[in-house]
């Protein structure tokens, strides 16, 4: 606890003085600072205060000195010495009851002892019991540094904050879960998760109980019967997560007790900086791997396998790749701001989609390994029995229904093949992912999945464009159309496949073009007149349609 108000009134100087009440209080009191103050009072005096008084301005007048000893209660000293035999002869005894009443200690000084030999013996003894304050707190924010880098977790550094403060404490992390617990009251933790009665602080008391700064950084909590402190861990201005403590009275927060709270803050900031860094490597070693295991002919060996398995994957399991193309990122918002994105480098973008690609995973059981490539998203998820569109389109599904409650402005558009046989078979499945998701998306549009599986038409016509002669047909055919459109702004090619989905209704090819039905038939007789076909002749109909079905593939590649 440091000096106490029995160090101070044992020493030779105070010999003489008599304690006049509060004397069961004497080792109670904590010493940090001495001054002479006389009327008035106002805010001149700190907490914890030795004061030293001579009475003057009070002499013959009980009422004022009585109320001179209130204020200096108030204002939290934890003693008033008063200098009798001059000003004042006698302290009344209804300013020694009324300082008994509200626990304070004062102390008759004869006027012989001068305050000048008082002050410099207390500020010597001040001085001596700072230093070895000091001096402790620094062993301990040794002890505590000592304890992150020897690579000990939390809970050891609670254990050497509770050997020090002797304060119930406990340390959680930015989602408020429990790191580590030293007699903590635990039913306080369900308050941090009772999203219907929030926790607010209470505003902070006037009265200072130390001169420490990190003091004013404490956030009070106060629910029935139940009083704990709150420190936020911060790193970078962002914060890792909270120290939290029950001190018997608020009178036990010293500048010892703070001293050691911030060594405390700075231990747990070191020890989550380290759990993220590791936490930060390994998760770009699965994604390098994953995204290896993708893009790359890599054969699955025993080496491979055995490096997998240190990852936490098992490459002897059956997968089905999933392939998402992120769009309109720039224009994502997030619905619910009190989420605070900004807390870490993760909370972004693919941070969402990775937390619910997990998450439906663990909903579905089955394991993933996911990593991101130039906004696109490849998973490949582990597959059952089951088709494997089946178990896909539930995982698919699950994804995009949370993200929905999320995130506005994000469309997730999907290419899913199943594995493949053989030593490159995850390298297969994600190329015939990738040819599905590109087929889909031209055909489709945005925010659609498409199975590789459905897509052997559209594999054929790839196929078939690859004929020099095919092509110089599809060249031929279109080629006035192409240069139509990039003279003239419009879109002749986008208007033949409205209409030809349409099966060739004019009605309904306009409302979907939003256009005129004048308009659309005039830009049906330009689609005529230069391409020189029909488009009631069947053959022409055909040879039209597969035209720009091979050019619209073509572009995919």
């Amino acid at each position: 606890m440091g000096l106490t108000v029995h160090d101070i009134v044992r020493l030779p100087i105070m010999k003489t003085s008599k304690v006049k009440s509060g004397k069961q209080l004497l080792n109670e009191k904590s010493i940090e600072w001495i001054s002479v103050m006389e009327l008035p009072v106002e805010n001149f005096v700190r907490m914890n205060e030795f004061v030293l008084s001579t009475g003057i301005g009070c002499e013959n007048n009980p009422d004022l000195l009585e109320q001179f000893v209130r204020d200096v209660i108030q204002s939290g000293a934890s003693a008033l010495a008063i200098a009798t035999g001059r000003y004042i002869f006698d302290i009344p005894d209804r300013i020694l009851q009324y300082a008994e009443e509200h626990n304070f200690i004062i102390i008759d000084i004869p006027w012989e002892i001068r305050f000048a030999d008082v002050l410099q013996t207390v500020m010597h003894e001040i001085t001596v019991d700072k230093q070895g304050e000091r001096q402790k707190a620094e062993n301990v924010r040794k002890e505590l540094t000592n304890c992150v880098l020897e690579d000990k977790g939390l809970t050891d550094i609670c254990r050497i904050l509770y050997k020090h403060i002797r304060m119930p404490v406990a340390i959680m992390d930015r989602s408020t879960e429990v790191r580590a617990n030293k007699y903590f009251d635990k039913t306080i933790f369900d308050m941090y998760h009772d999203e219907t009665n929030p926790l607010q602080p209470i505003p902070p008391t006037e009265i200072h109980y130390t001169d420490h700064p990190l003091y004013y950084h404490l956030q009070e909590y106060q629910l029935s019967d139940k009083m704990w402190f709150q420190l936020n861990i911060l790193n970078n201005h962002k914060s890792q997560g909270y120290i939290v403590f029950q001190p018997k009275r608020r009178e036990d927060l010293s500048w010892f007790v703070m001293s050691v709270l911030e060594h405390a803050l700075t231990a747990c900031a070191l020890f989550f900086v380290k759990e993220n860094a590791i936490e930060i490597t390994e998760i770009r070693l699965k994604d390098n791997f994953v995204l290896n295991l993708a893009k790359h002919k890599m054969p699955i060996d025993d080496q491979l396998l055995s490096k997998a398995r240190l990852l936490g994957y098992d490459l002897q399991n059956n997968y089905t790749c999933i392939l998402g193309d992120i769009s309109n990122k720039s224009s994502m918002q997030e619905k619910n701001k009190n989420d605070n994105p900004e807390s870490s480098s993760l909370q972004s973008l693919n941070y969402y989609i990775q937390k619910e690609i997990n998450y439906a995973g663990k909903l579905l059981g089955r394991k993933t390994m996911t990593t991101f490539d130039e906004g696109e998203v490849i998973v490949f998820l582990e597959a059952d029995h089951h088709p494997h569109t089946e178990s896909s389109n539930q995982f698919i599904d699950t994804i995009e229904r949370r993200l929905s409650e999320l995130l506005v402005g994000v469309e997730l558009s999907w290419g899913i093949a199943p594995q493949q046989e053989g030593k490159y078979r995850f390298y297969q499945s994600y190329q015939q992912a990738k040819t599905a998701l590109n087929i889909g998306k031209q055909q489709n549009g945005l925010g659609e999945r498409t199975f590789f599986s459905d897509t052997k038409i559209n594999r054929l016509l790839m196929a078939l464009s690859k004929e020099s002669e095919i092509a110089s047909i599809v060249k031929e055919t279109l080629d006035p159309l192409l240069e139509y459109d990039r003279k003239r702004k419009t879109d002749l090619i986008h208007t033949f496949q409205i209409y030809n989905k349409y099966k060739g209704n004019v009605s309904q090819t306009a409302r979907a073009l939003n256009l005129h039905r004048q308009s659309l038939l005039h830009r049906l007789r330009n689609i005529e007149s230069l391409t020189k076909l029909s488009l009631v002749d069947s053959d022409d109909a055909f040879l039209l349609e597969l035209s720009v079905r091979l050019w619209t593939l073509k572009k995919i590649e």
